[in-house]
């Protein structure tokens, strides 16, 4: 049972969730910085949105954290590199506001167009302006995105309804994916110039930070109008403000602030701009997905899985073919340290077959957990897995190819002294190791094995049996396969229970064993 310390409001599907999965739950809310660097001591999981700072002293003073859930999208709250370095896993929920997101920015997108808020506001008080607050048609003018991202994309395909012209920024988009989304890929400085509407959609990042600065502001079409649902910062607020009272700008629309909560700007003096309260994932079906997803990916960070959205591992995606090979490269990655009975001094990982064509970067995380969970006394996640081996002085090398022999795919590891390879088989894609040093063998991999090499001659099956027996130690699966190179042949097997030191001393003494290297831990 872990402890889930949550400091800020969720849906209670996702806590419900939690307690479910039996454990721990203490909802905490407005702790001070005090106070948290208490709670989060003893804390397995920490579950925030946007207010509370998980910062270096914060994670620093967690002894017992696995992961950092945020029930939304940003992070600029969270020291991800802290994080990162303690091997803490840091996941969000990206795609829970996605739709609440596009669906503000466009309200905004409107209200700024026709001075809703303004004229709305004007009439409640006793005064019917209607030329005051005359507004511009959307239809045919052209919106510019900048940031093809979930809700940039979303965003585009409601404004391509409603007749609009869409031109895009996005370094890290094909032109021929946006030309599919019925978008034209620009430069920024050509988005600028071209817009009469600008969105923005990208993180907060040091590179975003002030992109839209007073320099773009100047080379934009002057009478452009500018929204804003991503987050604050990216627009330098002084910068637009000149820009809005110099007439260069119509008016914006904002959602977010460089400082929040924020009640007090110079915007808000300006009749032109319509603003809101950070309300982007205000609604009550995005509250629900964000409690309910960030539930599940506590749930698999505390299990040890793979989790989609961690946002701190080297590979945090994987396709459905590749999601198939987790379990069993973790696997691999265990017994190949019980054969080389703790961390070999290099390791070679080969993919074959159709894995060649994927991203197999999840794979190679999944191998280093499983070496470094029996190979060092080190806590080990897919967030510091990488980390530890270069700790290590472990030398990882990878290669692919298509060829696989008798198998579809194949996954190989390598060291000076060992090899070991797995595959799925059947229809029900089963892992199995098939390939231990130079012997063929065919063995479900199991949380307890044994790896005995002996002369091959007859009777060695029965010693190991013999001594096992003994000892009343189960034999749940066995393969056995002579070496192509020598007169040696190979037992691996998996027993109900682990073996241990002594029984393992008594199988090498035997005569004709050559060596035993057991997987699983000492009772």
């Amino acid at each position: 049972m872990a402890r889930i310390l949550i400091t800020e409001e969720i849906a209670e599907s996702g806590i419900d969730q939690i307690r479910e999965a039996g454990h721990k739950v203490d909802v905490k809310y407005d702790l001070t910085f005090e106070q948290l660097i208490e709670e989060i001591e003893t804390a397995h999981a920490l579950i925030i949105r946007s207010a509370t700072k998980v910062t270096k002293e914060v994670i620093q003073a967690a002894k017992e954290l696995v992961v950092i859930g945020r029930a939304g999208i940003g992070l600029d709250n969270v020291d991800v590199n802290e994080a990162t370095l303690k091997g803490v896993m840091v996941v969000n929920a990206p795609q829970s506001n996605i739709v609440s997101a596009a669906e503000q920015t466009l309200a905004l997108l409107l209200s700024q167009a026709r001075n809703i808020p303004q004229s709305h506001t004007a009439l409640k008080n006793g005064k019917w302006e209607r030329s005051k607050w005359e507004g511009v048609e959307i239809y045919g003018k052209t919106l510019g995105v900048v940031g093809l991202g979930r809700v940039g994309a979303l965003v585009a395909q409601r404004a391509l309804a409603f007749g609009m012209r869409l031109i895009a920024y996005d370094p890290f988009l094909t032109a021929d994916r946006a030309k599919k989304m019925g978008v034209e890929l620009v430069g920024l400085d050509e988005l600028a110039a071209q817009s009469d509407f600008i969105t923005v959609h990208l993180p907060k990042t040091q590179d975003t930070m002030g992109l839209i600065n007073k320099d773009l502001l100047q080379k934009m079409k002057t009478g452009v109008r500018i929204i804003n649902t991503a987050r604050g910062g990216i627009i330098d607020e002084q910068a637009l403000y000149e820009s809005i009272t110099s007439g260069k700008v119509q008016g914006a629309a904002l959602d977010v602030f460089e400082k929040e909560p924020c009640t007090d700007s110079p915007l808000f003096e300006l009749d032109s701009v319509v603003v809101t309260p950070h309300l982007g994932a205000s609604t009550v079906e995005a509250q629900d997905k964000a409690g309910i997803t960030i539930a599940e990916q506590v749930l698999l960070a505390l299990e040890g899985a793979f989790v989609p959205y961690a946002v701190n591992i080297n590979a945090s995606q994987a396709s459905e073919e590749v999601a198939k090979f987790l379990s069993l490269a973790e696997q691999t990655g265990k017994l190949f340290a019980g054969l080389n009975e703790g961390l070999p001094d290099d390791l070679e990982i080969i993919y074959q077959g159709k894995l060649a064509e994927e991203d197999t970067g999840i794979l190679t995380l999944s191998i280093l957990k499983g070496i470094f969970s029996i190979g060092t006394d080190d806590p080990v996640s897919y967030v510091n897995a990488p980390q530890l081996a270069k700790e290590k002085g472990l030398s990882v090398k990878e290669s692919k190819t298509n060829e696989t022999g008798a198998y579809v795919n194949l996954i190989t590891l390598k060291s000076l002294n060992h090899s070991i390879a797995g595959t799925l088989v059947g229809i029900n894609q089963t892992p199995r190791i098939v390939l231990v040093d130079d012997h063929v063998i065919e063995v479900p991999p199991a949380e307890n094995m044994l790896v005995v090499r002996n002369d091959d001659r007859p009777g060695m099956i029965g010693v190991v049996g013999t001594i096992l027996g003994k000892h009343q130690i189960g034999i749940s699966s066995m393969a056995v396969g002579p070496s192509t190179t020598s007169n040696t042949a190979l037992m691996v097997l998996s027993t109900n229970t682990p073996v241990k030191n002594e029984i393992v001393k008594e199988l090498a003494d035997e005569d004709g064993i050559i060596e035993v290297h057991r997987l699983g831990t000492e009772q």
